[in-house]
């Protein structure tokens, strides 16, 4: 017989979250007693402590760290398999949930999506929006299906398909005096305020693909999540930003902001998709994959 059951690990994950057993019991509906009743033979079956008591918070001992890394990773597993099934029973083919680490092709997917729904009308569509910086982690814990990333990490169990390539270039405003040049150098931004998604500078091709290697950096950096905020700021001088060229092209003239090549020869990037390697035989999957080759912007070129 198992010791371990699923709502050993359902309580241990919302005890970690909410720090209580009374709050746990509540979101789990059960009463604190039952709670404390299964926490208890739990813990006498398998001979160790699951949690101590420091102050008013409960934290997990060791054996409850382990515990509380398989629910993190088993429970999507469940809740996954569960929606799949029951989607099944109801004739459905599936859900497809996106996580984003490509903070400007939430647009280009909106695009994508409603051809593809009309196409796939078993087949569900949903974004994860907090995992815009973890979805390598997210495929694997099936909190994801599909990744929308600029930046795949090759690992083994997942896959990663290119879409369409598109040039990262500098966004400023129309009368910034770097409007007028073709392209800008390195040292151009040296007085510059740098605009760019809340990301760590080393995942950020301005930076590493651009200023870095020449030893170069902006006066000040500036995160900020919105990337209509972020045109707007550009586009009252208060800074200068980087975007892909069609995504700048899109909203020139709304905005009043210019793009302008970085570096003589530009800086070209790729958008993938990627997905788990037991996913892609996925009819419905490789059909979004194929319909996101034909929708890439229509400024989005080879260079």
């Amino acid at each position: 017989m198992s010791i371990l059951e699923r709502k050993h690990l359902e309580i241990i994950a919302a005890v970690d979250e909410l720090g209580s057993l009374t709050a746990a019991a509540d979101q789990l509906h059960l009463t604190q007693s039952a709670l404390s009743h299964s926490v208890r033979k739990l813990e006498d079956q398998l001979g160790t402590a699951i949690w101590r008591r420091e102050g008013r918070r409960l934290q997990p001992t060791q054996a409850g760290q382990l515990l509380l890394a398989a629910s993190a990773r088993l429970l999507p597993q469940l809740e996954h398999l569960e929606q799949r099934l029951l989607q099944f029973a109801r004739g459905e083919r599936g859900t497809l949930r996106f996580g984003m680490e490509c903070h400007p092709c939430y647009q280009w997917l909106l695009k994508v999506v409603a051809p593809y729904l009309q196409a796939w009308p078993g087949v569900d569509v949903d974004v994860k929006q907090k995992f815009q910086f973890g979805g390598i982690g997210a495929l694997f814990g099936y909190d994801i299906d599909m990744l929308v990333t600029p930046d795949p990490l090759y690992k083994t169990g997942l896959q990663f398909e290119p879409v369409f390539d598109y040039e990262q270039v500098l966004v400023v405003s129309s009368t910034h005096a770097l409007s007028q040049v073709e392209h800008v150098l390195p040292d151009d931004l040296s007085a510059e305020t740098l605009i760019t998604y809340p990301v760590s500078p080393d995942r950020l091709d301005i930076y590493t693909r651009f200023l870095t290697p020449a030893g170069a950096a902006p006066r000040r950096h500036k995160p900020i999540e919105t990337t209509d905020i972020m045109l707007q700021m550009v586009a009252s001088g208060r800074g200068v930003a980087a975007l892909p060229r069609w995504l700048v092209e899109d909203n020139a003239e709304r905005f009043g902001v210019i793009p302008v090549r970085l570096g003589p020869h530009g800086v070209d990037k790729q958008i993938f998709l990627g997905y788990r390697d037991a996913d892609a035989q996925l009819d419905y999957l490789q059909a979004f994959v194929g319909l996101a080759r034909r929708q890439g912007p229509e400024s989005a070129k080879a260079r």
